[in-house]
Formats: C-alpha cells, structure tokens, sequence
C-alpha cells in the first residue's frame, strides 16, 4: 500500500467512525423523543387480572411500539371517566355497561378492545347450590353497582325478586355466617378467599356462561383521543393484546413482579390462582377471541348488551346510538391468536 492509499484509507476508515460516532450521538434522543407517552387508568388495584397490560410493559411491547407507556391504578374512591375526560388518562380499563351509561349523560367515551371476552362476575352460594335456579330461597348480596346492572337481568331470567335481595358490603363475613346467604363475587377473589377463611369449596355461577352479555377488561378512550391519536391507540391496543397472550401462555413472572411493586398487599398465591382461573374459563382467549384473535370485539355482542339493557329500562335507546359506543377498527385485523 503507497503512502496515499494509507492516507486515503485512514481518512476513509476516520471518516466512517466520525459519522458512527455522530449517528450514536443523534440517534439517543431522536429515539427518546420518539417514545409517545400513553397513560392507561386500571379499574382497581394491581392485579393478575390486569396482567396482559403489565406483561407488555415489563417485556417493553409497549416500548416497541413506540410508546411510554405510564399504568395507573384504579381503587373504590377513582372516577375513572372522569379523571379520562379531565385529561389525567388517555384511555381507561372500562366496562360496556358502563360506557354506553356514558352516553346516555353525554360522554364521548368508546370502547375500543376487550381484554376479557367474558364478565367475571360471579354468584357464589354453598355447595348445595347447583344452578341459578335453586337460589329462588336464598338471600343474595348484591352491591350498588349491580343492583343497576346484572340483578334485573337475574330477576327476568330467573324469577328472583327484590324482596330476597340484601346490599353487598364486599364482607364475606355475611355468607359465612348464614348458610341460606348468597353473594356476588369476583371469579378469581371472593371464593379464593371464603375457601381459604372457612375451607368451604363455594359454589361459583359465572353469569357470562349463562348469556349475561357484556366484555369486560375494556379499553376506552375518549372520541377525541381516537380522532388525534389513533396510531397511538392502535400501538397500545396491539401491544397490550401482545402482552395478554405473552401472559397467559408465557412466562408471567415479568407481569407480577410489577404488580406486586404497585400493590405488595398482593401475593403469589392469589396471582397464581387467578391466573389459573382465567385460563380454565377461557376469560381472555375463550369466546370470539378463540377464533378472531385477542382483545375482538363484534357488533353481535355489544348489540346483544345494549338490547339488554334498553329491555331492562335501564338505558334510554333514544339518547344513545350503540353504533357510537364502540369501534371495531382496532382489532378487527389485529389477529393475536391465542
């Protein structure tokens, strides 16, 4: 090699290094700058049945899409529309029932996904109960909530009356002292904890798997947010499905360890146990999602709870359009197959 070809060489390979180093020097908070900041408002306190949304932060799906992702725990006092609408959340974990509430008091608020294909809302009685129709006799605890929402459709289905309902005050204590006392429950909470407290194995009735309608573990967002954010609301959807199925079918240690940070009064036990839960009843990748992917939602099903509720009188059909409540355009394509 002559002198100037050294040179040229040298110059080439600095040159080539220079540029490298400029690029690593650009590229950090270009790629900061990058990461769009999302926040999503749970239901409750940290959980396993908010896993999927966990999984993805803690395995940087969400991160991969492009977004930083910031999860925020729900609790008993949170209004989650209401912190949604002042601006504190972009989308929150919603619940149909409630969302097309929302537009009856004219709230933007549209469901976008649904985690779980199926409502986890239980009836849990003694184990002489069989099936719905043998709680005719009983007492049942029902809270504020589901006085205007599952209880009518129970008393129509089932021939129940008001007269046997009492409030739910979330205390088992009632069921365990009454053997002719029933209650609502969590399917994953409520009958973990009365067989732990009593050793009585409870009778569990899950009212999705006897046509009660509605999804639950939903994503919504404002109308608004859909209109100037809908790349970031479909990287958030995508991912948080993405996470769904890495839970329940992967490693879901990433996911607890998250949770157990947000809320320590959660423990492995009750993780492992609803985890195990959702599978068995197909909560996340049962139903449509079995065959359409996870996180779908279908015109059928939001027209059969709407229908639902306008039956009901529990909705004014003239003040909500259902059409206006939900969108399938996140999901549709989405394809996370279980």
């Amino acid at each position: 090699m002559t002198a100037f070809t050294l040179h040229q060489h040298l110059h080439r390979r600095l040159s080539i290094t220079v540029a490298a180093s400029l690029l690593g020097l650009l590229s950090g908070p270009v790629q900061a700058q990058a990461l769009e900041k999302f926040t999503y408002l749970t239901n409750w306190y940290a959980q396993a049945e908010h896993g999927g949304f966990y999984q993805a932060q803690a395995t940087g799906l969400y991160r991969q899409a492009g977004l930083e992702v910031s999860l925020r725990m729900g609790g008993p006092q949170v209004n989650l529309m209401q912190l949604m609408l002042a601006g504190q959340a972009d989308c929150i974990m919603g619940y149909d029932v409630q969302t097309m509430k929302a537009w009856e008091q004219g709230i933007p608020a549209v469901t976008v996904a649904a985690a779980f294909q199926k409502d986890p809302a239980v009836i849990i009685a003694r184990p002489d109960v069989k099936r719905f129709e043998d709680l005719k006799r009983k007492t049942i605890l029902v809270g504020s909530a589901g006085m205007v929402t599952y209880w009518p459709w129970l008393k129509d289905r089932y021939g129940f009356t008001d007269a046997q309902m009492r409030p739910y005050t979330f205390n088992i204590q009632p069921f365990l002292a009454d053997k002719n006392v029933a209650q609502q429950g969590y399917l994953s909470s409520e009958p973990y904890a009365i067989e732990q407290e009593s050793g009585i194995k409870p009778t569990v009735l899950l009212m999705a798997d006897h046509g009660w309608p509605p999804y639950a573990t939903t994503i919504v967002c404002t109308q608004q947010t859909i209109e100037r954010r809908p790349q970031a609301v479909a990287a958030f959807v995508k991912a948080s499905m993405q996470g769904w199925k890495s839970y329940l079918s992967g490693n879901p240690a990433p996911a607890n360890a998250l949770i157990k940070k947000d809320n320590p009064n959660m423990t492995d036990d009750k993780i492992a146990h609803a985890i195990q839960k959702m599978k068995d009843v197909g909560l996340v990748t049962g139903g449509d999602a079995a065959s359409q992917g996870i996180g779908i939602i279908t015109d059928d099903r939001m027209k059969q709870t709407f229908d639902m509720l306008v039956k009901h009188e529990l909705i004014d059909p003239k003040k909500v359009d259902v059409r206006k409540t939900y969108t399938t355009r996140f999901v549709s394509g989405l394809k996370v197959m279980p």
